[in-house]
């Protein structure tokens, strides 16, 4: 139990460790596409005065000898850094290589552990142990604290994907809020035009919204929450706006985009609330469970 238990703790080392060397791998390739770009505007300065317009210039200001000199010196500082940073990154790489390869012997580790614990518990339990009341009732607890993480994670991720859904919704019906206020300024058919083609586009992505809030709202009955969110229904007759266009039927399609937008941003701002109870609470579970998890482990290589 003592190797298999090293073995998974070396397991959970190296993917932290991996999960660190990707975020860094992911910096560094955003740090050396900068210093490539500086590097070929440095190159390009020292093309133009070795040859071209800015070369003729600088010799007639009697100072392109300097000039050359400052701006390969600028390059060649700026090749040492990009230089630098490959390396680095390699470095890096072969960082990430060498934990996946080492990961990989170790996949087991944590299941072997797992089945161990599980084993001695069991012998324990059966036995009397003076420890079998107190491992029953971990376990009793710890399945439903498990089961309580994993239903808040479900819940948490269903509540991001509603909540981007309902992005793209309000990001439509602001570009056609957008338009309508330049129709009530005189914009004509051409806004009337951009406007059902922004609020054409708002329905049928509040259709998607609509159905990842009915599957935001199942998972949250999962874990106690009963709630029911609607969207209100996006307005796209287009007979009014073409055969009675004037500025109160202006002023009219303007206030039911602002008043579908009011709404759906509200429902966007429960959402964000929700899952950010949700996330706060999952913290908690997931905490609870780890100190479960602690004591159980205590008890049984005690």
């Amino acid at each position: 139990m003592r190797d298999a238990a090293a073995r998974m703790h070396q397991a959970d080392h190296l993917r932290r460790l991996r999960e660190a060397t990707a975020e860094q791998i992911q910096q560094a390739h955003r740090t050396l596409a900068d210093l490539e770009l500086e590097l070929s505007l440095e190159e390009d300065d020292v093309t133009r005065l070795e040859g071209g317009l800015s070369a003729v210039l600088a010799r007639l200001l009697g100072n392109r000898e300097e000039r050359l000199d400052r701006e390969r010196a600028e390059a060649a500082a700026a090749r040492q850094r990009v230089d630098g940073h490959r390396a680095r990154l390699s470095r890096l790489e072969a960082d990430a290589r060498a934990a996946e390869d080492e990961l990989a012997g170790l996949a087991t580790a944590p299941k072997e552990y797992a089945e161990l614990l599980a084993e001695k518990e069991r012998q324990l339990i059966s036995g009397g142990d003076a420890r079998a009341r107190e491992l029953a009732d971990l376990g009793a607890t710890l399945d439903r604290v498990t089961a309580d993480v994993r239903e808040h994670a479900e819940a948490h991720r269903a509540g991001r994907a509603a909540h981007d859904a309902l992005g793209h919704v309000l990001r439509h019906l602001n570009s056609a809020r957008n338009a309508s206020t330049w129709d009530m300024f005189g914009g004509g058919l051409i806004a009337d035009s951009i406007e059902h083609n922004r609020l054409s586009a708002a329905d049928e992505a509040a259709w998607r919204a609509q159905r990842a809030l009915d599957v935001f709202s199942r998972e949250l009955a999962d874990v106690g929450v009963s709630a029911r969110p609607h969207l209100p229904q996006v307005d796209t007759r287009w007979f009014v706006d073409t055969f009675f266009d004037n500025i109160i039927t202006d002023v009219i399609k303007h206030q039911r985009i602002e008043n579908t937008r009011a709404e759906v941003a509200k429902t966007t701002q429960w959402v964000r609330d929700v899952g950010a109870r949700l996330q706060a609470r999952h913290a908690e579970l997931s905490a609870e469970r780890k100190r479960l998890l602690a004591r159980r482990e205590e008890l049984l290589r005690g």
